[in-house]
C-alpha cells in the first residue's frame, strides 16, 4: 500500500463518525457541567464554549479532550476578585459531583465514584482582559508566573487554517503511541506548523518525514511561538522533551525504512464491523506502544 494511501486511513480510524456512542458521550457530559456551571455562576454570566482540539478539528480517537472555557467578564467579580479565586471557586463549583483535578491552568474532571474514570473534559477558567471579551488571563498553578494572557480563537484559528491538520493528528497520534507524556500538544502542534509552513502542498508523508527529520537532527535550535501571545516563553516547555523528540524522531524514521509505516501506525483492518475496529485500533496500539529505544536494533 503505498504511504499516502496508509496514512489516510490511519486517519479514517481514527475519526469520530458525528453519531459514535464516545462522541455523543462527550457531548452530553459537556452539556451537564455547562448546565451546571451557567446555573452556580447564574449572576456572573460565563461565556462557556468548545476548545481544544474539538474546536480545531484535531481530535483522535486514541486519546481525546473535550476542551471546554470557562471566561466570566473582566469587570465581574462575583466570581471572584481575583484569577485564582475564579479557578479555586470554579473548581468547587464542580466537586461536589466530580472529581476535580488542578492542572496548570485547566480543571481536569473525572467521575465522582471512580478517579480513574476519564471523562475526558478539561474546564479552563478565566476572565478576559477587556470588554472586547476576546484576550484572555488565565490562573497559572505550575510556576513563578502567576497569570497567563492568551486568546482562544487565536490558537483555534491558527491550527484551522494551518492547511497541515492531517499531519497534526497524525503527529499526535504517534506522541501516543510513544509515550511523549512531556510534548505538550499545544506546543507539539505549534511545532508541526511552523516546520511545515512551506510544505502545505506536499504529502501526508512527505511532510510527517520532514517535520521528523528536523525533530532528529535540528532539536536543539528548534524555537515554537505562541500564536496567541508572543510574551508567553513557551521554550522551557520544548526544551523539556528535545532530546527525547529527537530520538524517537530518528528511530521512527529508521523503522519507516527498514520496516514500513505498520511499523509506526500499526496494521489497516479494512471493512471491519464497529466491534472489529475498536479491536483493531487497540491492537496496533499496543503493537506500537512502547517507546522505541534505537540503542537495541543491534542486539
Amino acid at each position: 500500500m503505498k504511504p499516502n494511501v496508509y496514512l489516510k486511513k490511519i486517519l479514517a480510524q481514527q475519526t469520530f463518525d458525528d453519531n459514535d456512542e464516545e462522541l455523543k458521550q462527550l457531548r452530553e457530559r459537556r452539556n451537564d457541567i455547562d448546565k451546571r456551571l451557567r446555573a452556580h455562576f447564574a449572576t456572573s454570566g460565563p461565556s462557556i464554549r468548545w476548545a481544544g482540539s474539538m474546536a480545531k478539528g484535531t481530535m483522535i480517537r486514541e486519546s481525546y479532550d473535550g476542551d471546554m472555557t470557562c471566561y466570566f467578564p473582566n469587570d465581574e467579580t462575583e466570581a471572584g476578585e481575583t484569577l485564582e479565586e475564579i479557578y479555586g471557586n470554579t473548581k468547587a463549583s464542580l466537586a461536589d459531583d466530580f472529581n476535580v483535578e488542578e492542572k496548570a491552568s485547566a480543571l481536569r474532571v473525572r467521575d465522582k465514584e471512580d478517579w480513574k474514570t476519564d471523562l475526558h473534559i478539561d474546564v479552563v477558567p478565566g476572565r478576559y482582559t477587556d470588554e472586547e471579551e476576546a484576550d484572555v488571563f488565565l490562573h497559572r498553578t505550575t510556576d513563578d508566573k502567576a497569570r497567563l494572557k492568551t486568546n482562544l480563537q487565536t490558537h483555534v484559528d491558527h491550527i484551522k487554517d494551518s492547511g497541515v491538520r492531517d499531519a497534526i493528528r497524525l503527529m499526535k497520534l504517534w506522541k501516543v503511541r510513544n509515550g511523549l507524556e512531556a510534548a505538550k500538544t499545544f506546543v507539539l502542534e505549534s511545532l508541526v506548523v511552523a516546520l511545515l509552513k512551506g510544505k502545505k502542498s506536499t504529502s501526508i508523508a512527505a511532510q510527517l518525514e520532514h517535520v521528523w527529520t528536523e525533530l532528529r537532527d535540528n532539536a536543539a535550535s528548534l524555537t515554537v511561538e505562541d500564536s496567541a501571545n508572543s510574551n508567553n516563553d513557551l521554550k522551557p516547555i520544548l526544551d523539556q522533551c528535545r532530546d527525547l523528540l529527537s530520538t524517537v524522531a530518528e528511530d521512527t524514521l529508521w523503522q519507516i525504512e527498514n520496516n514500513g509505516w505498520e511499523a509506526v501506525f500499526g496494521e489497516i483492518e479494512d471493512d471491519a464491523g464497529d466491534d472489529d475496529k475498536k479491536a483493531a485500533l487497540e491492537a496496533a496500539a499496543i503493537h506500537v506502544s512502547n517507546p522505541t529505544k534505537p540503542w537495541l536494533r543491534g542486539q
